[in-house]
Parts: C-alpha cells; structure tokens; sequence
C-alpha cells in the first residue's frame, strides 16, 4: 500500500518541503549540542507543548509533550479547540529547558526542566491579561539581562499589529516593568497582524524575527536595533512570490554547529492546519538575513551538512501495547481518570463516558482522543469492537473539525450492535444521519477512511459478513476550526443514564500513506 515519500527526506541528500508534513502549528526549533528540538501550539488539547527531536532538521521524531494538564485546569474541562496554547518559544538557558507561551484568556505563561523530557515545572503565569500571545524571552549574554517579547490578539485585547517588550529576572519569574512597545506596525505602511515574534541577539543587533500579514497570505519579517528597546528598523525576508507556498512565516530560526542557520516556519494548508518548512537561510553584505532563494521558499534543496540519519516522521500508527496509547494521542481537553480503562492485554479500552454531548455533538466531547490528520494522501484504519451493553452506546473513528463525520458502532434497544455514519455541519448544533444503519452481528468491525488531496474522506467499514469493506455515505471534506486543522479522533460515549454502560475495545490504528483505493470518479461525481 506504501508508496515513495512525498515530502521530507528523499533519500538522495536533498529534502522536499514540507518537513513536517501534519498540523505543528507555530514552530520554534532550538540546537543543543548535536541536537535539534522543535515545540508547537497546541491549543486546547493536553497533553500540550509537543516535544520533537531531529538530528538534521530534515527527520523529526515526537519525544512526547512538556505540559501534562492545561491552566488554569478549571477553563479546560470541555473543549476549546482555538484556545489554550498559542505560539510557545522554546529556549536552553542556564543548563535548563524553558517554554514559554501566550493563553489569549489568560496571559503569558512558563515552563522549565532540567532536561528535554523534563520533569517540567509547573506552569508559572508571569504575566496575567487578555489577548496577551506569542510570547518569547532573550537571556543576553552580553549584558547579563533578561528579555520577554509578546504580541496581541485584538479579539481579547482590543488591539493588535505590535509587539510589546519587558525587562525580566532572570529566573523568568517576573517582569521587572510595565513594558514598551517595541514595534507599532500601525506605522509601517502595509504591515498588519504583525505577531509571533521571536527575538534573538545576533552581531551586535537585537533582532526579533516576526510574521505580519494574516495566517494564509503573510509574510515574514525581520527587525533589527542595536538596543533591545529600540527604535527597529525593519525589512520582509520571505515571501510568497511566483511559489506555490501561500504565507511562508512564523517560525524560529537555528544555527548548526558546523555554522548554517535555517529557518523553520509553516503553511496554511487549510483543513490540514500549519504544515512545517525548512529554509536555508544567510545574511547578505549589509548584515540582513536572507530565507529561502533569494526571498522565496523553497520547494526541494540540499539538506544541511549534517551528518546521515534515518528517514523518520513522528509516529500516527499504534497497536496500544499493554492497553496504553501512543505519545502521538491527545484528549480534546484536560482528561479524567477512568476515560481510558487499564488492562492487561493489548488495544486501547475506553470506557463508554454518559454525557449528552457523546450521543449529541462530538465537538463538545472531552474525552476524546486525538492526533493530526496527514497531509499525504492516506488510508486509515482502525479495529473496533463494543463491549458496552448499554442501549445508545456508541463508539468509532472520526475526522473531527469546525464539521464532523465518524462511523463506528452502537448497541441498539434490543441489545443488538449496528454499524452506524454520522456527520455535523459547520453550523449544525447536532449530527444527523451519513447513512443507513446495518447490523455489526459480533459487535466487530473494521473501520477505514480513505483521504484524498483537499481532505477529501471516504469512508468504509468491513462488519465480517463476507461482504468486505463497503462505502458507507457521501464524501466527506474535512473542515479546520479557525486556527486548529482537522484532528483524527476515537471515542466511546453514551447517553445519560444510571450505572456504567461499559467500554469499547480499539484493536489497532493505522495510516497508510497514499492508498491504492483513492476515490474513484463514480465516487467523486456523487458529492
């Protein structure tokens, strides 16, 4: 079923952007030692602050994640699929790990360990306010003072297009004044939602590396001032141009060891979220820096001169050995205990949670499990059978957005389990019907869905009559929320009621790139 990769790694010492070819929203990347780290947002799903390792910047694996519980907890309970985390800088200072983050409701908040995979601290709010996001810290080694840099969201703050700059402890504790702006870009011509900055201290210059533009058709820019306070002089150092590569920004810049600086930043790839690209990246006679060629992304080039590493990806596929799921899993909110059920063999349990919302809306169901959906062409597939006995209990495989579909199986009024296909629309405060129901006589199925470019889903299941996987529905096209891609998703639910109504068993989870059995015309000419 496999085919030749499409993006990343192509094996002959040259890379096809994407790097990351999935939803790592908002990258930053940092080098320690021979190693390369990479952080993204993560909203409102914990855990949060993912955790990728690369040794060329060009194969990423996923570590795990630094925030285990999303703070204030008590705001994430029920999910919030835009909010939470937005845009973390990730920084090595003083021999520990620090991520910090703007919450758009809460304000700026840090974390740090002694090492990748913690123990991470709790999160300590530094500064508290609305609207307060993108937030980065400079410790500078050349005067021995700490930095924070943060932008606005005006649907919390009532303004935006700036960047406001403090003095910090250095123990990133507190701020030590009320802050300047650094960067008004009301008074650049053109420049609007200008945010995300990053700040570095680089041949005698503060620069602090920051998109403007809007998310789809941005670009990046650079500012440069021999004081951190300012005044900044400015200047667009990628772009869009003749590429393909809608709104190439926001990301963070690294250094080798052997001296090549790349830049990492993402794509808007519509339901498929912020896909990551790697850009070459030098500085011109006058001290600038140059992305990509010449100003523009590039498509396929040279990887850095670093030494060979496997081809690798983070991981999607899991066979839930001893009844535990993968790094790659996150639940649309702060979980509980008892949503996954511990056991002895192998598959994931997870019990069957009462809550109207499970039988009513997906979109607003906590305990739900989740992981990006692939920008590569791919099959996925999942096994399923439902051991809950109680009528309305339900459980399967979804492609969760702003619109929803899933197929999995529920156990009828007369005790029977029957295949069902359910979707909701964007504006739908309920879902309703995908297709008719039939019986799953075992309580057993094999569930699949075959996505196509543009997110297009076709799903099927396989009940073990004899008959195979059949086409269930019409196409489905996967829909982000306003900043979040479509996730992949698993559940049991059930209705409200007295007692347990017990669990559901997933077998196994799959994603096979690039499937033979794509939509056929017949299938497409009917949506």
């Amino acid at each position: 079923m496999s085919a030749p990769r499409r993006t990343g790694d192509l094996g002959d010492g040259t890379y096809r952007n994407p790097v990351l070819a999935a939803d790592w929203s908002d990258p930053d990347v940092l080098r320690v030692g021979d190693d390369f780290y990479l952080t993204a947002s993560s909203f409102g799903r914990a855990p949060g602050l993912p955790l990728l390792h690369s040794r060329d910047l060009v194969n990423w694996t996923l570590l795990g994640h630094a925030l285990e519980r999303l703070e204030p907890a008590e705001a994430f309970t029920a999910p919030r699929h835009d909010c939470g985390v937005w845009a973390p800088s990730l920084r090595h200072h003083a021999g520990r790990f620090w991520i910090f983050w703007g919450d758009p409701d809460h304000g700026v908040f840090q974390i740090n360990a002694p090492a990748i995979r913690g123990p991470w601290s709790a999160p300590h709010l530094l500064k508290a306010g609305k609207g307060l996001i993108d937030a980065c810290p400079l410790w500078d080694e050349e005067s021995g003072e700490a930095f924070l840099v943060h932008a606005y969201a005006k649907s919390r703050a009532g303004v935006k297009n700036r960047l406001t700059g403090h003095r910090m402890s250095p123990d990133g504790r507190e701020l030590l004044d009320e802050g300047r702006v650094l960067i008004d870009g009301d008074q650049l011509p053109g420049w609007f939602t200008l945010e995300g900055p990053k700040v570095y201290r680089h041949d005698g210059h503060y620069w602090i590396f920051a998109p403007a533009g809007g998310v789809e058709s941005g670009w990046q820019g650079a500012f440069r001032s021999r004081s951190f306070f300012g005044p900044y002089e400015e200047r667009v150092v990628l772009e869009q141009g003749a590429t393909g590569v809608n709104g190439p920004h926001q990301g963070g810049w690294v250094r080798t060891g052997a001296g090549e600086d790349w830049f990492l930043h993402f794509q808007q790839r519509g339901p498929y979220g912020r896909v990551v690209h790697l850009q070459p990246m030098r500085w011109d006679a006058s001290g600038w820096p140059v992305l990509g060629a010449g100003g523009t992304p590039v498509d396929v080039h040279a990887k850095p001169a670093l030494p060979a590493q496997p081809v690798t990806a983070p991981a999607t596929d899991d066979d839930f050995p001893g009844g535990r799921f993968g790094r790659q899993w996150q639940w649309t909110a702060n979980p509980r205990d008892g949503w996954a059920s511990a056991h002895a063999g192998d598959g994931l349990r997870l019990t069957c949670v009462r809550s109207p919302d499970g039988v009513r809306d997906l979109r607003r169901v906590p305990h739900l499990l989740t992981q990006r959906l692939p920008l590569r062409p791919s099959r996925i597939e999942a096994g399923l059978r439902l051991a809950a006995p109680a009528a309305g209990a339900r459980a399967g495989l979804a492609v969760l957005g702003d619109a929803y579909a899933w197929i999995g199986l529920e156990r009828a009024e007369d005790g029977t389990a029957r295949l069902v296909h359910r979707f909701a629309e964007r504006a739908a405060d309920a879902e309703r019907a995908a297709a008719t129901a039939r019986p799953a006589p075992d309580g057993t199925v094999r569930l699949r869905v075959d996505i196509t470019d543009g997110a297009r889903c076709r799903f099927r299941a396989d009940t073990g009559d004899g008959a195979g996987f059949l086409p269930s529905g019409q196409v489905f096209a996967a829909t982000p929320w306003r900043w979040v891609g479509a996730l992949l998703g698993l559940f049991a639910a059930a209705p409200p009621g007295p007692g347990p109504a017990g669990t559901a068993l997933f077998t196994h989870f799959r994603v096979v790139p690039d499937p033979h059995s794509p939509l056929d015309p017949e299938e497409e000419s009917r949506t």
